[in-house]
């Protein structure tokens, strides 16, 4: 009796769709491999790191993270992505533990932004956590180049360039993202 009351003040408060169920635990991972994956046969096929595949890698990234933030609205979700992708970045590419903390800190960051700002239920909550995310974090792993390069300086104004060209993939990847949710939207996958 006490648990029936407990779950119908938690749907009147909306607090039922904080958790996140299996459904949306398995979308995640999946979304997270999917653009790990995806993201890492760009680079192969693109011959190395050129500008052209530094840009497509940000828009398939902000587009794959878009959707999946369309489709799984709750609170804590981008930090949840943001955890297994550089863990998988981590485990199987050797990324840099140093992008590790920008990189959380920008998901949080990202979040807190979203949610002071009427939350990830909103029509333009999962675009504007993205986009916060996707510029916080370009800003604070410039941040973690200049704070290990203090003894050159010269080697943050290579990089800058480098990061502004991906930015402009990102920037797409907004774009692109939505056009796809409401394309996932009108064939009934997104709702």
């Amino acid at each position: 009796m006490e648990q029936n009351i407990l779950s119908k003040q938690r749907e009147t408060l909306g607090l039922k769709s904080l958790r996140w169920t299996v459904q949306d635990l398995v979308i995640i991972g999946v979304f997270s491999a999917a653009t790990k994956i995806s993201t890492m046969l760009v680079t192969i096929m693109g011959g190395g790191p050129n500008p052209i595949g530094f840009m497509a890698k940000n828009l398939i990234f902000t587009t794959m993270l878009v959707i999946m933030l369309y489709r799984v609205r709750k609170p804590g979700t981008l930090c949840l992505f943001i955890c297994i992708n550089l863990i998988i970045s981590m485990l199987l590419l050797g990324a840099s533990v140093t992008l590790i903390p920008s990189a959380f800190m920008a998901g949080l960051l990202a979040e807190l932004l979203v949610s002071s700002s009427g939350g990830i239920n909103k029509k333009w909550g999962p675009v504007l956590a993205v986009g916060a995310y996707d510029l916080l974090s370009k800003i604070f792993s410039l941040g973690m180049t200049w704070l290990f390069s203090r003894e050159n300086p010269a080697m943050i104004l290579v990089i800058i360039p480098i990061v502004f060209i991906g930015y402009i993939g990102s920037i797409g990847g907004l774009f692109t993202g939505v056009k796809a949710v409401k394309e996932l939207e009108h064939a009934g996958i997104i709702r």
